[in-house]
């Protein structure tokens, strides 16, 4: 398939954004796999230049088969460049192909091209006419799946999600109906717990584009062949939610999942990774680390305000992670204002 953009595109930026988007519109509709290394997906880039007051473009050059999206803007970039030095010294922007090359940083000439009759065009005598009727056009345009954009528009409105959450979870299809899947089983669920949707679809978000990313870099395998589940990330969700798992624990029990595909809960039991939130188990630890870093502790009573992460962190390391992490900040600061008082 070949796409023939109108001439409108201004900058390198613009084009390399206008190539994403379209990437992104032809791998999620299953058309095309988008392996750029691989020649699945490149670029012709037809470039020219004119001065601000000029009311036509200039000569083009075509730069052929970049397959990088950063390639296509450094050689677009490179390619503005020459022909304005050219123009500029005297010369004249000649059509032709040109090749990037990477190494170098520059454009390359390939072959010269004056007009259409070097390309060789010539009518092919055994092809019909094709009229594509308009009722025909837009009943193909009302049978088209939502398209990476109007998900992305969706999400924000009815989930709360940040631009950045949803671009996020569009870096494949895969990972894009995860997400919905694990909505889908909020919207179902008859006891969510005390969250709203806009919390679940951001501690969701946090799951996949963190820890799930990773894994998925790391394992190089495909979210539909590990044993991580929607019905996994729901529960891990709500646990979060109720503050019975810390997010550093989180990452845990997902890595475990991954690997098992055992229930979220199981894995907490086994490893012990529920999050203390009892003043009774907290304390003594609290007063432990208070005792062991007088200094710091001084400090801190001084105005050292910032200490107090690291007295937070201190007693993380010493529950592995398991405190948490937002009443253990409140009691500490409660504990050094008597502390100071008592004194």
């Amino acid at each position: 398939l070949e796409i023939v953009s109108e001439p409108d595109l201004r900058t390198a930026q613009e084009a390399g954004a206008y190539l994403r988007s379209l990437h992104e519109i032809v791998t999620f509709l299953g058309i095309c796999c988008g392996n750029m290394q691989e020649g699945n997906f490149r670029c012709d880039a037809n470039i020219s230049v004119m001065p601000r007051e000029a009311q036509e473009f200039g000569t083009r050059a075509e730069v052929k088969n970049v397959n990088s999206f950063r390639f296509v803007e450094k050689a677009i970039d490179y390619e503005i460049d020459r022909q304005i030095a050219l123009i500029r010294s005297g010369g004249r922007v000649v059509q032709e192909t040109r090749a990037y090359d990477s190494d170098r940083g520059q454009t390359l000439s390939m072959r010269s091209k004056e007009n259409a009759q070097d390309y060789r065009y010539f009518a092919d005598p055994d092809l019909i006419p094709l009229n594509l009727d308009e009722k025909w056009i837009e009943k193909i345009k009302s049978e088209l799946p939502e398209l990476p954009e109007q998900k992305r528009i969706r999400w924000i409105r009815d989930w709360g999600l940040s631009l950045y959450d949803a671009k996020g979870m569009m870096t494949s299809n895969s990972m894009a109906e995860f997400f919905e899947k694990v909505m889908g089983l909020f919207a179902a669920q008859q006891n969510p717990g005390s969250a709203d949707k806009k919390t679940w679809a951001k501690l969701t978000a946090n799951g996949l584009t963190g820890e799930v990313t990773r894994l998925l870099n790391e394992t190089g395998i495909g979210l539909d062949q590990s044993h991580f589940r929607p019905e996994h990330l729901r529960d891990l969700v709500l646990l979060l939610d109720q503050k019975v798992l810390s997010s550093t624990n989180g990452k845990q029990v997902i890595a475990e999942v991954w690997r098992s595909g055992e229930s979220i809960q199981a894995v907490v039991d086994r490893e012990g990774l529920k999050q203390v939130s009892e003043f009774s188990e907290l304390q003594p630890i609290l007063d432990q680390i208070i005792a062991a870093f007088p200094s710091q502790v001084a400090e801190y009573r001084k105005g050292k305000d910032k200490l107090l992460g690291f007295f937070v962190g201190q007693v993380m390391k010493t529950m592995g992670g398991k405190a948490n992490p937002a009443l253990l900040g409140d009691l500490l600061k409660e504990k050094l204002s008597l502390k100071e008082k008592d004194q």
